[in-house]
């Protein structure tokens, strides 16, 4: 029991993504996140002004049923499975978070861009407002998620995934190493 209870090693995460892959792969299906954006507002009736959400929805129950259940588990392992320990980083990376400005976290998170003060300051909402857009419409304009790409597409041996995946790391280096300095 104590085994379900620790901690798990981050690689088997891998062997359990890399086992849902096959099985959507053998059923034909495709994984990603951004999709149940669309899958909701097909079912709030959104398909009714814009074309885009003017779908059958009811064909990707699966995906939002997966959605839930990563909602819930996140929470079940946060509130029972959780031994309650600080997130081990890296001496090298406690200095760059130190030198923007940002603790070591003594959560999972750093409070500094992680907290309901700093979401309601104007910082916090421009990070939140403009960040969620470039999110949102860098998703829809690669065709889906960092999720759909780098999983789904990936595994499929998808050229367009690949492309979109590279994009996704050198955003990701841009950000961390050109941008995120400036704004923080």
């Amino acid at each position: 029991m104590d085994f379900i209870l620790a901690p798990w090693p981050w690689h088997v995460s891998g062997a359990v993504i890399g086992l849902i892959m096959i099985i959507l792969l053998f059923f034909g299906k495709s994984f990603g996140f951004s999709a149940n954006l669309r899958t909701m507002c097909s079912i709030a009736g959104a398909g009714k002004s814009v074309s885009f959400f003017n779908f059958d929805w009811k064909k990707q129950t699966w995906n939002l049923l997966f959605l839930v259940g990563a909602v819930v588990g996140g929470y079940i392992a946060n509130t029972w499975l959780s031994d309650g320990s600080v997130v081990d980083i890296s001496e090298n990376t406690i200095r760059d978070l130190s030198a923007l400005g940002i603790s070591a976290p003594s959560e999972i998170q750093p409070t500094e861009i992680f907290s309901w003060e700093f979401a309601s300051s104007l910082k916090g909402i421009l990070f939140l407002v403009v960040g969620g857009f470039l999110v949102g419409f860098g998703a829809r304009y690669a065709g889906g998620c960092t999720s759909g790409h780098a999983i789904s597409g990936l595994s499929d041996l998808q050229v367009p995934s690949l492309i979109a995946v590279i994009g996704f790391f050198i955003g990701g280096l841009l950000m961390t190493f050109l941008i995120l300095p400036i704004i923080l």
